[in-house]
């Protein structure tokens, strides 16, 4: 079950931007997992869905709207980046995807 309106409000940033994947479903042997998917900013909660592949590959799809390009960017990025580990976590042993993804960007942190 995604996260409501009220848990998502208490994770907005004050300044920069948080970025949330939240496993919805993965398929049978783990090459493929479904995410909701969010960019949360001062100003406003932008929803995604994301479907993400043991190869790296990424698709991201805005819900309702969208935020900023650079904003999207750095989500896809981020989705990217988990994909791209969960082949080295099936081999090792250990879950290929996280049930929650979560980073911030912002002055001094890369933002």
């Amino acid at each position: 079950m995604p996260m409501n309106a009220g848990e998502l409000e208490r994770l907005r940033p004050t300044e920069g931007a948080r970025f949330l994947l939240e496993l919805d479903r993965s398929e049978a042997g783990g090459a493929r997992a479904h995410y909701h998917a969010w960019v949360l900013t001062p100003d406003g909660v932008f929803a995604y869905g994301a479907v993400l592949g043991d190869g790296g590959d990424v698709t991201v799809t805005a819900v309702d709207g969208g935020a900023p390009a650079e904003l999207v960017a750095t989500l896809e990025m981020i989705a990217r980046l988990t994909a791209r580990s969960a082949s080295k976590k099936k081999e090792d042993g250990l879950p290929p995807w996280p049930h929650r993804v979560l980073r911030w960007r912002g002055a001094g942190r890369g933002g």
